[in-house]
């Protein structure tokens, strides 16, 4: 939105803002929310992304991976990412909405009589669409790709962006906040190589983050023999969209299972701080231990540096699943009945076949085994590397940015890119490609929130915002209760 020291130059808009967040998804939408709690105005504040609501690429992902709205995510009923502070929780909201008591009461006993709640998918993106509706979203965002950020002369930074309906712009901010997420889908080297040398069957070859609901919709026609890859939470929502097809669509497909590691035993040294696991996966209810998120873990996290922080998070985290009753259940009935089946092993080729593809798996016992499918699904995850997105590479390569250990963005505790001050202004950044700092859970509503709230807090050390304090926080919790939508000025209407 344009505002009184907005400038038109050379082709190019150019706007003047004091906050400004790249990516306007789930991390800026927790950045918003601390700076409208703070009372930054409309014409402070700009959120620079190609998509209208902050949840638009979340559900996009997540509704490819096989988590429609209707089904549950993998987080807890406190990580509200609509408000910070947490309460009501989503067990309460969604026992209020179906006036039925049971997930409240799931969420009181959890875990020792019933299993972690989790929210469904639809209920967070309508709570995510009111709250950006009472942020003012619509007059602060700004539609569009940003391609670089450079330090200007005498402080803050110019932001080059390309407009989605009015061109090229370039905004003056004097504090920048990046929450892009990771730089997009990544298939496994072997079937990268597979749809580069054969893409007239390249579609038989299927990452679980694209769209490929015509893999599931074939499936259903004729009896078919499927390959995923992948032992992580992804692969567990495959595995059951598959599973479901064939107990309540008549699908006659059987899923082949392919494992690189098979984990048969609990990972750990330590009986305080050992992952459950058996017949192939790692079980872990969330990403990473609760107590990385707010207890010792986190601390003792924040006090390591280098590999050491590194290694512990690794420890923590890996590749594991939520160990969620009824889908064990579902692996052994269609196991038993030879609709499932595992293997374990090393791919050593991917060639096409008349109708599909042929992967060849050698073994631990050097055996060879050439599986025949109609299509491979690759559930091993996004995009890793922060220099395949070309705002993360110009960040590392042209305006400071570093790497840390576990080769990605180098942030402090306080989420400022680590090398990137430009005097009085500062750069942060928030989500996934800040894994390997200080903090384990970056890539969760809840790590979203934590980054939010450590950089307001930064801000407010450095003199640029007012403290959130109690009274603050709790005039902030009414408006949200009541649905006050903030106007222009910065203040609850």
């Amino acid at each position: 939105m344009l505002g009184e020291t907005d400038i038109v130059g050379q082709g190019r808009r150019i706007l003047r803002r004091r906050f400004v967040t790249v990516g306007a998804g789930l991390g800026s939408l927790a950045m918003v929310h601390l700076w409208r709690l703070a009372g930054v105005a409309d014409h402070e504040l700009c959120a620079i992304g190609p998509l209208a609501s902050p949840s638009d690429t979340y559900e996009l992902l997540a509704t490819n991976s096989q988590i429609p709205r209707h089904e549950r995510l993998r987080s807890d009923s406190g990580s509200t990412i609509d408000a910070i502070w947490g309460w009501p929780g989503y067990a309460l909201r969604e026992a209020a909405e179906e006036r039925h008591p049971g997930t409240a009461v799931q969420a009181l006993t959890e875990p020792v009589v019933h299993e972690f709640f989790t929210p469904k998918a639809g209920q967070v993106y309508r709570s995510v669409g009111r709250e950006a509706a009472r942020l003012g979203w619509s007059r602060i965002h700004q539609p569009g790709w940003v391609q670089m950020i450079r330090r200007a002369e005498g402080g803050g930074y110019w932001i080059l962006a390309e407009s989605l309906d009015e061109g090229p712009i370039a905004v003056a901010a004097e504090h920048v906040h990046v929450a892009i997420g990771y730089p997009g889908v990544q298939l496994l080297a072997d079937l990268q190589q597979f749809r580069t040398d054969h893409p007239e069957s390249g579609f038989r070859v299927a990452n679980a983050y694209e769209a490929h609901g015509y893999v599931h919709d074939e499936l259903l026609t004729r009896p078919s023999t499927v390959l995923v890859r992948g032992s992580g939470i992804v692969a567990s929502r495959v595995l059951q969209r598959l599973l479901d097809d064939v107990e309540h669509h008549g699908a006659e497909t059987t899923v082949i299972h392919l494992f690189r590691t098979y984990v048969s035993e609990p990972q750990g040294d330590s009986p305080f701080f050992r992952r459950p696991a058996g017949n192939g996966f790692a079980y872990q209810p969330f990403n990473y231990p609760k107590s990385s998120w707010g207890g010792q873990l986190r601390a003792r996290l924040e006090s390591l540096d280098g590999e050491a922080r590194a290694e512990l998070i690794d420890d923590m985290g890996g590749t594991n699943t939520a160990p969620r009753r009824s889908w064990r259940r579902q692996l052994k009935r269609h196991e038993r009945r030879g609709a499932y089946r595992q293997m374990h092993g090393v791919v050593e080729q991917v060639v096409p076949t008349g109708d599909g593809v042929r992967t060849t798996i050698v073994a631990a016992d050097g055996t060879t085994t050439a599986v025949d499918a109609a299509y491979v699904i690759d559930a091993t995850g996004l995009q890793a590397d922060p220099t395949a997105h070309p705002l993360y590479a110009d960040l590392v390569a042209r305006s400071g940015g570093r790497r840390n250990p576990k080769g990605r963005l180098a942030v402090e505790p306080s989420f400022e890119v680590t090398g990137t001050r430009s005097g009085s202004g500062r750069l942060y950044a928030s989500g996934a490609m800040t894994l390997g700092g200080h903090y384990a859970g970056v890539d969760s509503f809840l790590g979203l929130q934590y980054a939010a709230l450590r950089i307001a807090d930064d801000l407010a050390e450095a003199g640029a915002l007012p403290r959130l304090g109690p009274i603050r926080s709790a005039r902030g919790w009414l408006g949200w209760a009541r649905n006050r939508s903030y106007d222009p000025s910065g203040a609850l209407a």
